[in-house]
């Protein structure tokens, strides 16, 4: 896992390189060498790996166990997931020996004030979005300096063009998963006997919230079933201003 020049490598967490260099020096490279790339950029105290437990969740944190198994995971408990989805989290942090997993959960301030019928999903999903979502990932953020995703080109849409190594404005986000095609996340799934998702058997091919996630049929794109009827097509974590992530 020599993917990274090291020249690249800096003395100090504060001492980071540009997100273009890096993505220069990383965009052909493995997951796996990404991740240990970030590793050798940040230092594991200062990155972290931010997690849905989704559908195709398994996949990375496979890689990242082999990599370090140590890294924190943040999974973002927005109090609208699925039972499924939460049952599959502790399965997964079982069967992979996850070390360092912290739910982080909107605040019960923010919700009584602004979502207190519990229907702003309804009337204004970005902003159930961004009590539920943006603002705890601000929070659980703030001791790091980097953080790694699982969002693929594949996936389409704001993401079709996604860079290896980017900047949120406040720190830098790595997308080992950039290049890879679905095939390969089905491959890494079948070879390391990977539980699947309980709702992918039900026709889900991509699980959020549960008032915002609907089954999708097979001629459909994978997150076609996410707010479904509507323009929004992201939560948000990753369209977020730098303020709001450094918040």
């Amino acid at each position: 896992m020599n993917a990274l020049p090291n020249h690249l490598a800096p003395e100090r967490i504060a001492d980071l390189p540009p997100a273009e260099a890096l993505d220069g020096a990383l965009r052909h490279a493995a997951p796996a060498d990404i991740i240990a790339a970030a590793l050798k950029i940040v230092g594991r105290e200062r990155l972290a790996l931010v997690s849905s437990f989704g559908t195709e969740s398994a996949a990375l944190l496979k890689v990242m166990i082999e990599v370090d198994a140590a890294i924190p995971v943040i999974f973002l408990d927005t109090g609208w997931l699925f039972e499924e989805t939460l049952a599959y989290r502790d399965s997964l942090i079982a069967t992979l020996g996850l070390r360092d997993v912290r739910t982080m959960k909107p605040r019960e301030e923010a919700l009584s004030h602004e979502d207190p019928e519990r229907d702003l999903w309804f009337s204004d999903p970005d902003a159930c979005c961004r009590i539920r979502k943006v603002e705890p990932l601000a929070r659980a953020l703030k001791p790091f300096d980097a953080w790694i995703n699982g969002r693929k080109r594949f996936q389409g849409g704001q993401r079709a063009g996604i860079a290896v190594v980017e900047s949120d404005g406040a720190r830098l986000k790595f997308n080992p998963f950039a290049n890879v095609a679905r095939e390969q996340i089905e491959t890494i799934y079948r070879e390391a006997n990977l539980p699947p998702h309980p709702l992918t058997a039900k026709g889900y091919l991509s699980v959020g919230c549960m008032p915002c996630t609907s089954r999708t049929s097979a001629d459909e794109d994978a997150r076609a079933g996410r707010w479904r009827g509507r323009p929004k097509t992201e939560c948000g974590i990753h369209t977020a201003s730098p303020t709001d992530l450094a918040s």
